[in-house]
């Protein structure tokens, strides 16, 4: 149907703005048709238990991060280990995060993927960040899991646990947060996204600094405590304390237990 500006004013040729306002019409009509499908029957916002208090979770405006769950940081011979980090720390998250990925698919989340890394010509990496750590194996030598953080190599890839499904977004970024020289904002606000639930590793690095860009954005953000992970622990205990000090000063942080056991699904609604 054509909308108001054209075709439904009888007798009257249409004008420059309407052909223009037709154009608008058919460009939002395609972002529409492209966005990733909903659930069916929407359910309605549930509050999950978190600190510093409940967070609303709404399925159909929520999307769910999973930030660099890559086997160059969670896998012997990747970059992780390289730098002389007990890879095993980070473990302990997949199987958590698995659930939540599922449950997410299940409630018609919009679901992204991150990865950290570079292209092949390493173009996009600061001179900065390839000296620092003065490393034997720096980005973009090679190692056992092919060039590290390079962009197609298979330490690149995301781990076979949490593998991106058709339609799923898998978002590759230069630097630590998730927002920055990437298309993350413009995604999320093409399809009204105001509210994250934050996974992935590490926390104090490219977690922490995903929230933080994402609540400068004014996105509502949740973190996982037991879907996010750091070769330290005490980093990562101190980590989760700064994002919901202050009354959520970045945001909320809960368990994926209380996620799941109160996350809608369309089910509960029919």
């Amino acid at each position: 149907m054509s909308p108001p500006c054209l075709g439904q004013r009888a007798n009257v040729t249409p004008t420059g703005a309407d052909v223009r306002c037709h154009r608008v019409h058919l460009l939002l009509g395609r972002i529409a048709y492209n966005a990733p499908r909903k659930a069916s029957m929407s359910p309605d916002p549930a509050a999950i238990p978190a600190e510093p208090y409940p967070f609303v979770l709404d399925p159909s405006t929520t999307a769910l991060v999973i930030i660099d769950m890559q086997r160059d940081f969670l896998l012997p011979g990747g970059f992780g280990a390289l730098l002389g980090n007990d890879v095993s720390m980070l473990a302990k998250v997949v199987e958590p995060l698995a659930g939540v990925l599922a449950a997410a698919r299940e409630a018609g989340m919009m679901v992204i993927h991150t990865r950290e890394g570079h292209r092949p010509d390493l173009s996009d990496c600061p001179p900065t960040k390839l000296a620092r750590g003065n490393l034997d194996t720096p980005i973009g030598a090679e190692g056992p899991n092919g060039r590290i953080l390079v962009r197609g190599e298979h330490g690149h890839g995301i781990i076979e646990e949490l593998a991106p499904i058709e339609g799923e977004i898998v978002l590759d970024k230069p630097g630590k947060g998730a927002f920055y020289a990437t298309d993350l904002e413009l995604l999320l606000r093409n399809v009204g996204i105001t509210s994250l639930v934050v996974t992935g590793v590490t926390t104090e690095v490219c977690v922490h600094t995903t929230v933080r860009e994402g609540n400068d954005r004014g996105f509502e953000c949740l973190v996982l405590a037991d879907c996010v992970g750091s070769y330290f622990p005490e980093f990562h205990e101190v980590g989760l304390q700064m994002i919901a000090a202050q009354g959520g000063i970045f945001g909320w942080v809960a368990s994926s237990q209380d996620l799941l056991a109160h996350l809608p699904t369309p089910a509960a609604v029919n």
